[in-house]
C-alpha cells in the first residue's frame, strides 16, 4: 500500500516466506518496444519509462495515458518475466494497492448520499462497542476522520507477523487495537490502513453485503472497469495478463517473483487488481461526478496538508489526493503500494488522466521521486 516503503514496513520476513526463485539480474536494462498505440519514435513518456527500468533497476514500467482529447496511448518498457524473457503485457494487470482506498471512499460517500450514513455519525454508531484500546475510543471518532486519516488510529500493518496467510478484516483491525492511538481523533494527521479497514467494515454492516460485491456493483460494473476485481479469499493470483511482480531484500540481493501472494493483509486499504486504463477510466468518472452527486464530490476533494507522506504540496480529501503539477493547477488520485507492484497517477479536471506502474515496490526516496516525476511528464506534455 503506499505508505508502506515510507514507515519501512514492507514485511520483509514474510515476502522471504512467499518469495519464489531467486532471478538473475542480467536481464535488467532489456527495454521492450512501446505498445502499438505509442508514437514510433519515443517520446517523453516512453524515455522516462525507459529511465525507470534503465537507471532505476525496476524489472518493468507500463502506462496509460489519456489526452483532453479522450486520445489513450499504452506504454512498456522491460520484461514482463525476467525468468522467461516474455515482454511487458500492454495494459496488463497490476496490484494497484492504496488506489483501493478511493474506491471505498467512493461506496461511503455513495451512501452517504442516499442517507445512509452520516459522515460526522462515529464509528460506535455502526459499529458499537467494536473500536476501543489505549487513547482509542469509537465514540469519538467519526467516518469522516477515518476516511481522511485523522482518526489517530495505529496503523496494523505496522504490526504484522511473518506469516504470509489469509488475513480476515477483523484481524487486521485487532491488530490496531493491541496497540496505543497515535493522537487523538481530529488532532492530527497520519497514514493508517487500519481507517480503511475500519470503513470497509462499517460498509458491510451498513449494507449487509461484502464489501467487494458493493464496489463491484456500485462502481466497476456502472462505469465499465472490465479489468478491475477485489480478489476473492484465498486468491493469490492474477487473472489476466499482467508483468510478474518482484521483491528484493537488500540492494545486492537477487530478484524474487512474488506474483501470487495472497493479498487479504490489505484488504479494503489494498487489495484490488486493475490496469493503468481502468484506474485512469476510474478517476476520471469520479471527477466528472459520474459516481457521485456534487455535494458528495466536494466532500471528497476538501483536503488537509499530507506531505509528510505524499511529498511537497499535496493533500489528503477523503480517500483522494491532490498533487500539485509543474505545469500548473492539480492532479486528483491516490497511489499504491503493495509487494511486487507500485503505481502512481493522476486526474485533472480538463480530462488528462495518467497511471504508472513498476513491477517491484519501491525502497527508496529517488526512486518514488523518479515514478511521480514521469506521472508529471505525462499529465504536462
Amino acid at each position: 500500500m503506499r505508505e508502506q516503503t515510507r514507515q519501512g514496513d514492507i514485511r520483509r520476513r514474510a515476502l522471504r516466506a512467499a518469495a519464489g526463485v531467486a532471478i538473475g539480474v542480467m536481464t535488467l536494462g532489456v527495454l521492450a518496444p512501446p505498445a502499438a498505440s505509442a508514437s514510433p519514435r519515443p517520446d517523453t513518456v516512453q524515455q522516462s519509462l525507459n529511465a525507470l527500468v534503465r537507471d532505476d533497476g525496476m524489472p518493468a514500467a507500463l502506462a496509460s495515458i489519456k489526452d483532453r482529447d479522450g486520445r489513450t496511448r499504452t506504454y512498456t518498457a522491460g520484461l514482463g518475466n525476467l525468468a522467461t524473457g516474455a515482454p511487458v503485457p500492454v495494459d496488463g494487470q497490476v496490484r494497484i494497492g492504496s488506489n483501493t482506498k478511493t474506491f471505498v471512499a467512493v461506496v461511503v460517500l455513495q451512501l452517504v448520499a442516499e442517507r445512509r450514513m452520516d459522515l460526522d455519525a462515529t464509528v460506535d454508531t455502526y459499529l458499537p462497542g467494536l473500536v476501543r484500546g489505549e487513547g482509542i475510543d469509537g465514540q469519538r471518532i467519526t467516518v469522516r476522520q477515518l476516511l481522511q486519516q485523522t482518526s489517530g488510529l495505529p496503523n496494523y500493518s505496522n504490526y504484522l507477523g511473518d506469516d504470509v496467510r489469509y488475513y480476515t478484516p477483523r484481524e487486521l483491525l485487532d491488530t490496531a487495537l493491541r496497540h496505543p492511538a497515535d493522537f487523538a481523533p481530529g488532532k492530527s494527521w497520519k497514514y493508517s490502513n487500519t481507517n480503511y479497514v475500519l470503513a470497509g467494515l462499517i460498509v458491510q454492516k451498513v449494507t449487509g453485503r461484502p464489501l467487494a460485491e458493493q464496489i463491484d456493483q456500485r462502481i466497476i460494473k456502472p462505469i465499465g472497469l472490465r479489468h478491475t476485481y477485489f480478489p476473492a479469499p484465498g486468491d493469490a493470483s492474477i487473472r489476466e495478463p499482467h508483468p510478474h511482480g518482484y521483491y528484493r531484500e537488500s540492494a545486492d540481493a537477487p530478484l524474487r517473483d512474488i506474483t501470487e501472494i495472497d493479498p487479504s493483509w490489505g484488504w479494503a486499504a489494498g487489495q484490488m487488481v486493475s490496469t493503468n486504463s481502468d484506474v485512469n477510466r476510474f478517476f476520471t468518472a469520479l471527477l466528472a461526478g459520474r459516481l457521485l452527486p456534487a455535494a458528495q464530490l466536494t466532500q471528497m476533494r476538501t483536503t488537509v496538508p499530507a506531505e509528510a507522506t505524499f511529498g511537497p504540496g499535496s493533500r489528503y480529501g477523503l480517500g483522494l489526493v491532490s498533487r500539485p503539477l509543474p505545469c500548473g493547477g492539480l492532479s486528483w488520485g491516490h497511489g499504491g503500494s503493495f509487494p511486487g507492484y507500485e503505481t502512481r497517477g493522476g486526474a485533472t479536471d480538463d480530462g488528462r488522466a495518467a497511471s504508472i506502474a513498476v513491477t517491484m515496490q519501491l525502497t527508496d526516496e529517488a526512486g518514488r521521486r523518479n515514478l511521480e516525476r514521469a506521472v508529471d511528464t505525462a499529465l504536462c506534455r
